[in-house]
């Protein structure tokens, strides 16, 4: 019986609208811009990857339009005709043939996962070892950066039952400001939420050890990647005395980074994100470090739509133990998606289709409708 063989890959970059604008330390986001890929295979099987990030360049590497020509012009053409049920060997290839590029390589392995879960009728997570929960708890930034704003939106989410973990994004304003804002909204929610901080590395140490200390001793439960990630002195010593855990994030760009970080001992939680890692299979290497060094773990998000959110969460339904939860939140926050069947939020958990694939369809009027031309 002849083997299919990957016949083309065709990417497309959408921009999305979202709820209300999204403001982080480096960058507002104003719309949630996707590169979407189709994977055609020898025997008619679509497979659908995507690839997002978080106000492109003022993030990472990689923006939308580099993301697009990369695999357009030399990633796609190296795995035409190749088997397209050995991911191993289609990732081997892609792997000598361009460094980095970990979002672009991301969404090709998603798609060729989602394309095998169909060939076989497994879900992703199947192909992934095995889901041993059904659904993942979900954490909500809170990031309008009003703060009597930013507590209404977190009591109405906890009266819904849709998030009771909540993250704040801090960084941008003067360290006393931002740290009257935590603490203030902290008192509010008191012990019906868990409240955590994301400062995109825009401390230095000093100003870290002295935040942290405030965070901890006022009930905030963990402070995400508060100095640069260049700093990795400075992220173990603040390791060491925190009296709040310290995740790590963007110290976190590959596969290496997380044994390097464990190594030295500077984060105590790492922030999982198959787009930073190289896909769904490699963020699972990541984890299985973090977890050999003690470390616990967190599922981490670029704020994907449907298509990147559920091959995060096809991964992480496969980890031992997810202590901080998830913040696979990416398609709350758009007005509109691309795909036919909306993500499942309800008891503060997102719930994971068991169907073939990722389980998700593309809604081609949706597509060329918000398709960038």
């Amino acid at each position: 019986m002849t083997r299919p063989t990957i016949d083309r890959l065709e990417t497309l970059i959408v921009d999305l609208p979202t709820i209300r604008p999204h403001k982080l330390a480096m960058h507002t986001m104003q719309r949630q811009t996707l590169v979407i890929l189709r994977l055609r295979c020898s025997d008619g099987v679509e497979g659908i990857g995507e690839a997002t990030t978080i106000g492109g360049l003022a993030y990472g590497y990689e923006s939308p339009e580099g993301i697009k020509a990369n695999i357009d012009a030399h990633l796609a053409p190296a795995l035409i005709g190749l088997p397209a049920g050995n991911i191993n060997a289609a990732m081997l290839r892609l792997d000598t043939l361009a460094k980095g590029n970990t979002f672009a390589k991301s969404a090709i392995e998603t798609a060729l996962l989602d394309a095998q879960g169909k060939r076989l009728g497994l879900p992703v997570s199947e192909l992934l070892g095995g889901r041993v929960r059904d659904s993942l708890e979900v954490a909500w930034t809170l990031a309008s950066g009003d703060t009597a704003r930013d507590i209404a939106e977190a009591e109405h989410l906890l009266e819904i039952r849709r998030h009771r973990l909540f993250k704040l994004k801090i960084g941008a304003n003067p360290l006393e400001q931002d740290l009257r804002h935590v603490l203030a909204i902290k008192r509010e929610l008191g012990e019906r939420a868990s409240v955590r901080v994301d400062v995109n590395q825009y401390w230095d140490e000093s100003q870290a050890i002295r935040a942290c200390q405030v965070l901890g001793d006022n009930g905030i439960d963990l402070v995400e990647q508060p100095i640069a990630r260049i700093n990795r002195g400075g992220q173990v010593r603040l390791n060491q005395r925190s009296p709040a855990p310290i995740m790590a994030d963007e110290s976190i760009e590959s596969v290496e980074d997380a044994f390097s970080l464990a190594a030295a001992g500077a984060a105590s939680v790492f922030a999982l994100k198959i787009a930073k890692n190289g896909g769904p299979r490699a963020v699972l290497r990541t984890a299985q470090i973090a977890e050999a060094a003690g470390i616990a773990l967190y599922g981490g998000t670029m704020l994907e739509g449907a298509v990147g959110t559920l091959a995060s969460a096809h991964a992480f339904l496969t980890l031992r133990q997810l202590t901080w939860g998830t913040e696979l939140f990416g398609p709350l926050l758009l007005t509109e998606d691309i795909v036919r069947e909306a993500p499942v939020y309800r008891d503060f958990h997102l719930h994971v289709p068991a169907t073939p694939g990722l389980g998700l369809t593309l809604d081609e009027a949706q597509l060329s409708r918000f398709a960038r031309r």
